[in-house]
């Protein structure tokens, strides 16, 4: 379920049609991410409910690894065998399996062969300040902590991204109008966020930007990439 002004609180049982708002659109069965393909969304949500078993390895396992950060190409087929390697032997198998199961998804959505895969373990934020991603479209999903925040596409002023800003900071360049503007993912929610090389995405990535982390908190961010 989206935070702050999100289009319902009410999450969406397996059976009801997704919830639609513009370029987004969220709901509580993971079919809802062939939503992507939809000519005017450019964001997707599948509000994933995470099992006590999860939260609890990756709570162990980030306790046990505060600087873990991998980056590696996978085929579906490979993908559970050389997560579990690089989470090491004393990682719970259920953090793998879920992994792989994205992997899976992702490649099969999108009829890749291999997926690009970086998972960090991260204390201060990756990339505080709004921006676009130029690729075709990005999975992310957050494992722990505080979860990726982003802007609607019709409350942006995209003229103030990058050197519009003009060395402004976000609140304060224009780029959105109030902090109500800004939409943050639950911990736990896939998404899909469209990139500015979407065919016909052109000027519509979705903006977005890496949460504050406050002191003593630890985030375990997922992203998927398209890959040759």
């Amino acid at each position: 379920m989206m935070q702050g002004n999100s289009v319902s609180s009410a999450k969406a049982d397996e059976f009801s049609l997704p919830q639609r708002s513009g370029r987004y659109v969220q709901g509580a069965d993971p079919s809802v991410l062939t939503e992507v393909y939809s000519e005017k969304t450019n964001i997707v949500v599948w509000e994933r409910e995470v099992s006590a078993e999860l939260e609890g390895a990756v709570k162990e396992f980030v306790a046990r690894n505060a600087t873990f950060k991998i980056a590696m190409t996978l085929s579906p087929q490979g993908a559970l065998a050389n997560v579990r390697k690089a989470l090491g032997v004393s990682a719970d198998p259920v953090l793998g399996e879920s992994i792989a199961d994205l992997v899976d998804m992702f490649c099969y959505l999108f009829a890749l062969k291999r997926a690009g895969l970086r998972l960090t373990v991260l204390e201060q934020p990756m990339c505080p300040r709004f921006h676009v991603d130029n690729v075709p479209c990005r999975l992310v999903t957050t494992y722990q902590g505080v979860a990726t925040q982003w802007l609607p596409h019709d409350l942006v002023d995209r003229g103030k991204l990058g050197p519009g800003s003009q060395g402004q900071p976000d609140k304060k360049s224009g780029l959105y109008k109030s902090e109500h503007d800004i939409r943050e993912l639950d911990c736990g929610d896939v998404a899909l966020f469209k990139g500015e090389r979407w065919e016909g995405n052109l000027n519509a990535g979705l903006v977005h930007r890496s949460p504050e982390i406050f002191a003593g908190q630890s985030r375990l961010l997922l992203t998927l990439d398209f890959s040759n």
